[in-house]
């Protein structure tokens, strides 16, 4: 069984390992939610929370929302959905982000995670949502342009993907 599943204040020590194994990030994704401690990652959790609602937001950062990826009752991946875009989102990060954890790569589950966090993107009512990528992100490009993504430029060393959400 696959589902996704928004952020939680109460999401638990099995989201807390699988963000652990990710590590602090690669790839331009930034896993900002990697902590030493489980009390540090419950305040992560609370931070991130309160910025999917617009609660407490800083004048650069936008509304932004995060899911799990869940297979067979496990956390697998994890992505963030950015209500909106700024000026440097534009450049860099776009409105989605993702990660999978390293156990559990190569088995499709970065195309399923991108697909279901297309589909929340036209619950919020975007209509169409900025991806970018390292040029050299093989997997990523692959992943993108599987659900959709047409790369209308290049920029030093990042592609930029558009998917138009119907």
């Amino acid at each position: 069984m696959i589902e996704l599943r928004k952020l939680t204040i109460n999401d638990g020590t099995d989201v807390f390992e699988m963000v652990q194994e990710i590590g602090k990030g690669e790839n331009g994704f930034t896993n900002s939610l990697y902590s030493e401690e489980f009390s540090i990652f419950q305040e992560k959790l609370l931070r991130n929370y309160e910025m999917s609602e617009g609660i407490n937001l800083k004048p650069q950062f936008v509304p932004q929302t995060i899911y799990w990826l869940y297979v067979n009752g496990k956390p697998v991946g994890y992505g963030k959905l950015r209500h909106y875009l700024n000026q440097h989102l534009l450049q860099h990060g776009g409105h989605i982000g993702y990660a999978i954890r390293p156990m559990d790569r190569g088995k499709g589950y970065a195309k399923i995670l991108l697909k279901k966090l297309v589909q929340e993107s036209k619950e919020k009512r975007i209509d169409q949502v900025l991806l970018t990528c390292y040029e050299s992100n093989k997997a990523s490009k692959k992943v993108i342009e599987f659900n959709g993504g047409e790369l209308r430029d290049k920029k030093d060393g990042d592609c930029f993907y558009w998917i138009n959400i119907n």
